[in-house]
């Protein structure tokens, strides 16, 4: 199959409704797969209604078959036609967030393929920023299952370029828009619970979702290994580059001493070593070994845009063993972190004190 790529530059009058997005559109309702922009990373499309469409994502991507999908509308109304109710919390969410990176799960009404969900009884819905994205499913005039456009388990792609390294030759066409701003995928928020509970961590901080709606919980399975998680999903390696990486906790200094001398070890047996730290961080490592910063310490939602790209900058390099500094926790540092312990496979050690 030979993938179309389309490129579109928003700032150009009548984008919106050119040959592009009709083309795009178009393969997205004969049930073809079509990458597109959103405003966290490109997502691989097909017609949420559509059975055969939603198969071709799983075999595009080889995905785990009990995965769901998040299903992307162009409008708040569409909601309306793929969940059989819209509490007031979600309302209020809705509001506040959307268009934006959060995905509500809410109990659906049959009408989107249960593939999407996997035969569960919840649909994941969410509206994206993205002019583009919006666009798109607008002109498709269905709404759109959309997972992160990348082989499973690899980084999650931010520009076209990484969709056509993954996807080239599998899918029908990509919508390219440039790069995605927000750099991690949506919060995931379950509103069939007691409490709203965070399923994954994302673009909307659990800090700004506690102003709008009070009490916030998160999945046990985010905070204790062993638990199994509600999102079954989120059970699976993520984001993960070829070499494998291992996080290094503490202070930045601390860190960098122990990273640095596991770098020389690991050089020293042969092994070509990447270094995942910041642009305030990078001067605290020598030797031979590939030092990607990524954002500014300072400003945890710079590196999280530029994480899965310095992730797969490793892959480039043809590095074989990675160590990353890690991040405080706070507003998007859940997020950033999450998918790093996901790359890492959980694997951390401590760094070296003076």
């Amino acid at each position: 199959m030979q993938t179309t790529v389309w490129r579109i530059d928003a700032a150009e009058p009548g984008w919106e409704t050119g040959a592009a997005i009709r083309e795009a559109a178009a393969l997205l309702r004969r049930g073809e797969l079509v990458a597109f922009p959103t405003e966290t990373v490109y997502g691989l499309g097909a017609d949420a209604t559509n059975d055969a469409a939603v198969a071709r994502i799983f075999a595009a991507k080889g995905r785990p078959a009990d995965n769901p999908l998040i299903v992307h509308v162009a409008d708040k109304r569409q909601l309306a036609t793929l969940v059989a109710d819209v509490p007031e919390v979600a309302r209020r969410l809705i509001d506040r967030f959307w268009p934006g990176p959060l995905t509500l799960v809410l109990p659906h009404r049959g009408t989107v393929s249960p593939r999407a969900t996997c035969g569960l009884p919840t649909v994941a819905v969410r509206m994206p920023a993205h002019p583009v994205a919006r666009a798109l499913i607008a002109a498709a005039g269905v709404p759109v299952a959309a997972p992160s456009a990348n082989r499973s388990g690899k980084p999650s792609p931010t520009t076209a370029e990484h969709v056509l390294a993954d996807l080239a030759g599998r899918i029908a066409g990509v919508v390219d828009g440039g790069p995605t701003a927000v750099g991690v995928e949506s919060t995931v928020l379950d509103l069939t619970t007691p409490v709203p509970t965070i399923l994954r961590p994302g673009g909307v901080t659990r800090e700004e979702l506690a102003a709008v709606v009070g009490e916030v919980s998160l999945d046990p399975a985010l905070v204790r290994e062993g638990e199994t998680p509600r999102s079954p999903g989120v059970k699976y390696t993520h984001y993960a580059p070829a070499g494998e990486m291992t996080l290094v906790a503490g202070a930045p200094e601390e860190a960098a001493r122990r990273i640095q001398r596991l770098a020389d070890e690991a050089a020293r047996r042969g092994e070509r070593v990447g270094i995942l730290t910041t642009e305030d961080g990078r001067h605290r490592y020598r030797g031979p070994h590939v030092v990607v910063p990524c954002g500014r310490r300072d400003d945890l939602a710079s590196v999280a845009a530029g994480l899965y790209a310095a992730l797969r900058r490793f892959d480039q390099e043809g590095v074989t063993r990675i160590y990353a500094e890690t991040f405080p926790e706070v507003g998007i540092g859940a997020a950033l972190m999450n998918r790093l312990r996901k790359a890492a496979g959980g694997r951390i050690v401590p760094g070296d004190s003076a």
